[in-house]
């Protein structure tokens, strides 16, 4: 039954729905399992299962991704001002949620890339001291070993 083409193709589509139905800052691969195996009556929670959730999440969220560059391309072909700034000037590169933010700025001539989370004050978002801050080199040196952490993720997701 895990490896049939019908039941696979239901479970895609059952996960594809949700995650067009999800706020995706709020939304777990853990938590769309759990409501597609409540829609689908299968306990998709066991290994051959868990791994195909995962391919369909991860290639829904790249899918996304890139209907997102084609349409930034689209509308302002990198053009300046499509880009956002925080209020102390600093370039948003992304929201990871409502209150942390991944932002490129400049400190006393270094670029750093900070992972911070921000508050609300006086109608500003203001930097808190919780994240962090990498210059260029750790900047690299943690691209570089993102499979890695991947690799240790689903290690660890797959032994729950």
């Amino acid at each position: 039954m895990e490896n049939d083409p019908e039941t696979k193709a239901r479970i895609e589509e059952a996960v594809r729905k949700i995650l067009e139905e999800s706020n995706m800052d709020e939304v777990t691969e853990s938590k769309i399992r759990k409501q597609a195996s409540t829609e689908l009556g299968l306990d998709l929670s066991v290994p051959p299962f868990k791994a195909f959730v995962k391919q369909v999440v991860q290639a829904f969220l790249e899918e996304k991704q890139q209907q997102l560059e084609e349409q930034q391309q689209e509308e302002g072909g990198g053009v300046t001002q499509d880009k956002e700034f925080d209020d102390d000037g600093d370039l948003i590169i992304c929201k990871l949620s409502e209150k942390r933010k991944v932002t490129i700025q400049d400190f006393r001539g270094k670029t750093l890339v900070s992972i911070r989370e921000y508050y609300r004050k006086d109608g500003k978002d203001l930097p808190t001291s919780k994240g962090i801050s990498l210059t260029e080199e750790q900047w690299s040196t943690f691209k570089k070993n993102v499979p890695a952490v991947e690799k240790a993720i689903e290690k660890m997701e797959s032994r729950i």
